[in-house]
C-alpha cells in the first residue's frame, strides 16, 4: 500500500469517527461538549496514524473550536503562548548554540577518552555521554549527534578486532546505549525531552499559580534516570549482550585523533558554556535567589528567554567577527513543530476539561481502582506501552487531563499520577517507533528488531517498577499540589 493510500486511510478514518461521534452522540453529552468529543476523536486519529504532520493537527483548535462556537479564536488561541512553549524554546535555542560550536562533540569524545576503551567501558561512554547531553538537549539531536561517532567506533573495532570478542554484540550494544541513554538522559530535567514541557504546561494552566520547580523535578527525576543508565549498561554488557572485547590502541587513537580534530576551545564555545552553566545555575537556585530579595522574581521561563536572548547578544570571537553565538537563520533548524504541537494539546486540554469531558472520565475511571499504589502501578505501565506505538508528546497531551481528573476524583495530589506518566512516556524502548532516537539507531542495520523488542522489554518492566516506586516513595516528600 502506498505512502499517499494510508494516508488517504488515516485522513478518512478521522473524519469517519469524528463526523459519527457529532451526529451519533454515543455517550449522551451536551451539545458543547459532543463537538468537543468530536474535534478530539479527529485529532488522536490523526495524532496515532500520522496522517499530518503532529504539529499541523495540534492547529485543528483554531480552525475548529472558532466554526463550531466551542470557544472564541482568543481562547483557542492563548494556550499557544503558554510560559511552557517559552521554556522549551529557549531550552531548543541553548541546544542549538552547543552544536552549532561543537561543544557536544569534545563533551561526549572527552567522556569516551576517561571511561576507557575496551568494548564495555566504551558502551559506558556513550551511556554516560548521550544521558549527559539528553539532560539539555532534545533525545532527538542529542542521537544524531552521536549516531556518527558511535558508526566511526564501531568501524574502528571491527578493522582492529582480533576474534577474541563478540564485535556484533558490541555493534548492537552501542547502537541501543545511544537510543536507550537519549530516552532515559532526557526525563531528568524539565528541558530534556518534550513530554515533560508539555505536562508541565498543562499543569500550570489547569492549576492557576502552580510551579513545578525545577531543582526539585532534577531530585526527583535525576536519580531515576541514573539507576536506569547503570541497569542499562548491565543488561545489555553483563546480561543479554556480552562483546568481551579488550582495550584496543586503535579505538584510544581515532578518540584522541578526534579530541586533537577539534583543537583548543574556541572562544565561542567557551562563551557557549559559560551561557549554559549560567542557565543551568539559575535553574537550580532561582529559589533561594528569590528568597534574598524581592527586586524581582526568577522563573524557569524567564531564565530560559534570558539564556537565549543572550545567545543572540555575545559576541561568538574577536573584534573582526561580526557574528553572535546564535544568529537567527540558525532557528531555521529548530524543532518550531514541537513548540506548536504543545500548543494544540493545551488548547485542546482546555476545551475538554471546560465542556466537563475530563472530570467525568476522571470519576468514571475512579470507581474501578484500587489502592493508591496499585493505580499508579497501572498508569505508569498501561504509559510505557502505549507509547511504543503512539508520539510520547501527543500521549502526554491527551492523558494528562484524564490522570489529573482522576487524580481529582480520588482526593489524590494530581502529581503523583501525572508525573510518573509523563516519565513513562519517554522510556518506550521496544520498537523503532517508539521513540525518534529509536528509528534513528535501528536504521544503522546493526540491530535486528527482535533485539530491540528483547532489550525493550526488559527496560520497560524495570523502568515500570522503578518509576512507580520513586512517585510513591520519593514524589510526595519533594512536590505537592
Amino acid at each position: 500500500m502506498s505512502k499517499q493510500q494510508l494516508k488517504f486511510i488515516g485522513l478518512s478514518s478521522g473524519v469517519i469517527a469524528a463526523v459519527a461521534i457529532y451526529f451519533l452522540n454515543p455517550f449522551s453529552l451536551d451539545s458543547s461538549a459532543n463537538k468537543v468529543l468530536a474535534v478530539t476523536a479527529l485529532m488522536i486519529t490523526w495524532w496515532v496514524t500520522e496522517s499530518l504532520p503532529l504539529a499541523v493537527v495540534a492547529l485543528i483548535p483554531l480552525i475548529s473550536f472558532p466554526l463550531l462556537n466551542i470557544s472564541s479564536i482568543d481562547a483557542a488561541a492563548s494556550p499557544y503562548a503558554n510560559p511552557a512553549i517559552f521554556l522549551f524554546m529557549g531550552g531548543f535555542m541553548l541546544g542549538l548554540a552547543i552544536e552549532k560550536w561543537n561543544l557536544h562533540r569534545r563533551i561526549a569524545l572527552n567522556i569516551i577518552r576517561v571511561t576507557g576503551t575496551s568494548g564495555n567501558r566504551i558502551v559506558l561512554g556513550f551511556i554516560l555521554a548521550t544521558g549527559l547531553l539528553s539532560m539539555w538537549l532534545s533525545n532527538t539531536a542529542t542521537t544524531m549527534m552521536m549516531f556518527p561517532i558511535a558508526l566511526s567506533v564501531i568501524h574502528v573495532m571491527k578493522e582492529n578486532s582480533q576474534g577474541n570478542g563478540n564485535i556484533n554484540n558490541f555493534s548492537v550494544t552501542i547502537m541501543l546505549a545511544i537510543a536507550y541513554a537519549a530516552n532515559i538522559g532526557g526525563i531528568a530535567t524539565i528541558v530534556g525531552t518534550p513530554p515533560n514541557v508539555a505536562y508541565i504546561g498543562y499543569i500550570e494552566k489547569r492549576f492557576a499559580g502552580t510551579q513545578i520547580d525545577f531543582v526539585n523535578w532534577m531530585l526527583l527525576c535525576l536519580p531515576i534516570a541514573i539507576i536506569l543508565l547503570a541497569i542499562l549498561y548491565w543488561v545489555m554488557v553483563k546480561w543479554l549482550f556480552p562483546n568481551n572485547l579488550k582495550s584496543d590502541g586503535a579505538t584510544k587513537e581515532l578518540v584522541r585523533q578526534e579530541i586533537d580534530h577539534l583543537g583548543p576551545m574556541s572562544i565561542a564555545e567557551k562563551r557557549v558554556l559559560v551561557v549554559f552553566i549560567a542557565t543551568a545555575f539559575l535553574w537550580i537556585t532561582r529559589g533561594i535567589i528569590n528568597d534574598m530579595q524581592s527586586l524581582f522574581k526568577l522563573n524557569d521561563t524567564v531564565i530560559a528567554v534570558m539564556c537565549a536572548v543572550a545567545l543572540f547578544i555575545c559576541p561568538a570571537g574577536k573584534k573582526d567577527d561580526e557574528r553572535s553565538l546564535l544568529e537567527w537563520e540558525d532557528t531555521s533548524r529548530m524543532a518550531w513543530g514541537i513548540l506548536l504541537l504543545f500548543g494544540g494539546g493545551i488548547s485542546l486540554a482546555t476545551a475538554l476539561e471546560n465542556a466537563g469531558i475530563i472530570g467525568s472520565l476522571g470519576e468514571w475511571l475512579a470507581r474501578f481502582s484500587g489502592n493508591g499504589f496499585m493505580l499508579v502501578f497501572v498508569v505508569v505501565l498501561v504509559t510505557i506501552f502505549l507509547s511504543e506505538i503512539l508520539s510520547n508528546v501527543a500521549q502526554v497531551i491527551v492523558f494528562a487531563p484524564v490522570v489529573t481528573s482522576l487524580a481529582v476524583a480520588l482526593k489524590m495530589d494530581p502529581l503523583l499520577l501525572g508525573i510518573p506518566m509523563t516519565l513513562a512516556a519517554s522510556c518506550a524502548g521496544m520498537l523503532p517507533m517508539g521513540t525518534p532516537p529509536n528509528a534513528i539507531v535501528f536504521g544503522s542495520g546493526h540491530i535486528k528488531f527482535k533485539q530491540m523488542v528483547k532489550t525493550g522489554f526488559v527496560m520497560n518492566l524495570i523502568a515500570v517498577v522503578l518509576i512507580t516506586l520513586f512517585a510513591w516513595f520519593v514524589l510526595p516528600h519533594l512536590m505537592k499540589m
